[in-house]
């Protein structure tokens, strides 16, 4: 399969020179791009607040980053994420910085280090899409609840046999959903300490306990934090090739085979296409429900009025507290778009070339759309959370998410007498995908 055509030129925004920030956004432009910030709830809050009053449709000029329009209101994401052909992902999906981004076009001759379904537009995107969508559908997912269930109470059980105490994040929440997405791709349980290495690599790569490379977290260096994004890279590729292989020649009832034997405008699909894809199923398909996973436990935990309900009903409760964990948490923190003509939002010019950022922490706290927005309610009803995305893009794994987060709720509080923090809990630093990082908690069987 043809790889897709390169950029013609580096990564540059053209914009308006004459155009000035608000002050709004003069003094929290630097704060939306900051990894720290995303652990620090009352802050992030307090920030986009603010924008969506003053300045909802923010120009932002941070330093060490191109510029960007930050969208901080529920519709105006929603607008601009249903038009996938106006905006696009190919040119910038997601903050980097501008040297990094200059480095890596330089080293590759493209934007981008992968071909994930995140970075490409249609009509690639669209066949890439198809080939596992129909193993992510709800009727699809669904014949396999029963062994998810399995595993939730395998983890559920594990719990109870630490005797009282633990790090519900670490010990339940980092593991659960990594045991569901490597029996989805035909991952052996053996393999999985690696897998979560390299994950958390991927998606840690800015908070100094996940990093691969811990000298990273001295100073910013676009050469060294560059080569290690490479090396966390090489690893998932050496293993997925071999994986290739092996489902070439034994095909079996799992994703990795689909992707192995993809075949796309009748052409065996690329290496680097299906290298990334596995890559986005393995990462993406279990940091984000990791944290969700995580983050609507503390906040049950930290709201005792919801845990009751949630106690009370664990099964009548697991959908409605599942969503709005899931809102609550947002975990994929942000997404790019590029106009590919001129465009008026919220009275507004936005140029062709320029670029926007999709705050959704903002959109799920949007006054206009959420009643007491925050405020964690575990039958919050009608929910229109916007963490999966919308339009074209919106998340493949959504429905498998849902039925994870259901299956081990539903567990965990029908068998739990008791469940407290037994200490403070901390956050993952990541402006792109991230969410709690301890959780300790202490309970009764």
């Amino acid at each position: 399969m043809a790889d897709t055509v390169a950029l013609a030129t580096p990564p540059e925004t053209k914009f308006d020179p004459a155009r000035t920030m608000s002050g709004a956004a003069a003094d929290t432009c630097n704060l939306i791009v900051t990894p720290a910030v995303y652990a620090d709830h009352k802050l992030l809050d307090a920030t986009f607040t603010r924008l969506r009053a003053e300045d909802p449709l923010a120009w932002c000029e941070p330093e060490a980053f191109r510029p960007f329009w930050a969208v901080t209101k529920h519709a105006d994401i929603m607008e601009v994420s249903r038009q996938n052909a106006l905006f696009t992902n190919g040119e910038r999906e997601m903050l980097s910085y501008h040297e990094a981004e200059k480095g890596v076009y330089a080293k590759f001759g493209q934007p981008h280090l992968l071909k994930t379904l995140v970075q490409l537009d249609d009509p690639l995107h669209y066949k890439l899409r198809h080939l596992t969508q129909e193993w992510f559908m709800p009727q699809n997912v669904k014949k396999r609840e029963d062994a998810i269930k399995t595993i939730a109470k395998q983890y559920v059980d594990r719990m109870e046999d630490l005797g009282g105490e633990c790090d519900f994040q670490r010990d339940v929440a980092l593991y659960y959903p990594l045991r569901v997405i490597m029996q989805i791709l035909g991952v052996p349980e053996s393999d999985e300490p690696m897998m979560l290495k390299l994950t958390q690599e991927i998606f840690g790569a800015q908070d100094e306990d996940l990093m691969r490379d811990k000298s990273l977290a001295e100073a910013r260096d676009v050469e060294k934090g560059l080569a290690s994004i490479q090396a966390t890279l090489a690893e998932f590729f050496m293993y997925f090739t071999s994986i290739t292989a092996d489902r070439r020649a034994n095909p079996k009832d799992d994703v990795s085979t689909v992707i192995a034997n993809g075949m796309v405008d009748g052409e065996p699909i690329g290496q680097l296409e299906a290298m990334s894809y596995y890559i986005i199923t393995a990462a993406a398909g279990h940091d984000t429900t990791s944290a969700s996973t995580g983050g609507g436990v503390l906040a049950m935990l930290q709201d005792p009025s919801q845990l009751k309900k949630m106690m009370a009903d664990p099964k009548g409760m697991s959908r409605t507290a599942v969503d709005e964990a899931i809102r609550w948490t947002t975990p994929v923190k942000h997404f790019m778009r590029t106009a590919q003509e001129d465009y008026t939002l919220r009275g507004k010019k936005v140029l062709k070339g320029e670029s926007l950022l999709l705050c959704y922490p903002s959109g799920n706290r949007d006054e206009e759309v959420f009643d007491e927005p925050f405020r964690f309610k575990a039958d919050r009803s009608p929910n229109k959370l916007i963490s999966f995305g919308h339009g074209g893009h919106m998340c493949l794994g959504m429905h498998l998410a849902r039925l994870e987060m259901q299956a081990i709720y539903e567990e965990l509080f029908s068998r739990v007498k008791s469940i407290e923090l037994a200490g403070e809990p901390s956050f993952i630093k990541a402006n792109f995908v991230g969410g709690p990082k301890s959780i300790p908690v202490r309970y009764k069987f």
